[in-house]
């Protein structure tokens, strides 16, 4: 069995269905290692109501650094967050965060900046996203997932944190809903400049299951195809579930360790 930690964690602090401790005791009984919490937060100016604010950034380190001392000798419990990147709005950057003292910060794109200025949701549901591409971006699917990679792009060339959060999340509709061909000639070109950038960068890259658990895909973020162009380049990598419930922190931890050997050792967070 290998060993086992999850570092990005979502709970009744955000959009998770459970309580830290609820998440900590069902890692000690799956046999984790260290557990590490990442609420969604999109400092310093929040575009929505139930992300971090700098009040209850502060509370929920409180929190989970009290876990962290009641459970110590049985798991390690760490206190960190998932950053948003929205031009404008939020920004990932450790400065931004330093009040709450992080011990990592994921970088995460959850909303792509259009020519006009509109912040068009990646991953809310299909029908939105379609109508976002089609009312900010003029119907174009190519102009929308070049900006999403952009942004990706600028984020780990720009700003201070850790781990790149699931890195090619405009796959996420795409089993369900096609509307992009995953192997076109422009697609393969945004990965592989997107690969240079986080190689530039030597940030860690999470391979993160979440989108398993939740239903949409049978397959981790980033691809089988874009993790091997960022292996190619020597991109270091974490095993993720982003889980939003307790019972799903390993979702499909043993699959993708088996799948690649790399990952029995999983690289951790500073």
């Amino acid at each position: 069995m290998i060993p086992k930690s999850n570092y990005h964690t979502h709970t009744t602090w955000c959009d998770g269905r459970d309580t830290p401790e609820a998440v900590v005791l069902s890692a000690i009984d799956k046999g984790f290692e260290a557990i590490g919490f990442s609420s969604h937060a999109m400092l310093p100016n929040p575009l929505l109501d139930w992300v971090l604010t700098p009040e209850k950034a502060l509370r929920y380190a409180a929190e989970l650094r009290a876990l962290a001392a009641k459970y110590a000798g049985r798991i390690k419990v760490l206190c960190g967050v998932e950053a948003d990147y929205a031009p404008g709005s939020a920004t990932p950057d450790r400065s931004t965060y330093a009040a709450m003292k992080p011990d990592y910060i994921i970088g995460s794109v959850h909303f792509v900046a259009a020519p006009d200025g509109a912040l068009v949701c990646v991953d809310k549901t299909p029908q939105s996203l379609f109508d976002g591409i089609r009312d900010h971006f003029g119907g174009s699917v190519e102009a929308y997932i070049r900006a999403y990679f952009a942004q990706q792009r600028k984020m780990v060339e720009k700003f201070d944190f850790d781990i790149v959060g699931h890195l090619d999340l405009v796959r996420k509709f795409n089993s369900k809903h096609s509307y992009f061909d995953e192997t076109a000639s422009w697609y393969i070109d945004e990965l592989c400049k997107t690969a240079d950038a986080v190689a530039s960068s030597g940030k860690i890259v999470e391979v993160n299951t979440g989108a398993i658990s939740r239903g949409w895909m049978d397959d981790a973020y980033p691809s089988a195809s874009f993790r091997a162009l960022l292996r190619e380049r020597g991109v270091r990598y974490i095993l993720s579930s982003d889980a939003h419930a307790a019972d799903t922190i390993d979702c499909a931890f043993e699959r993708f360790a088996t799948a690649e050997h790399w990952l029995t050792s999983p690289t951790a967070p500073r």
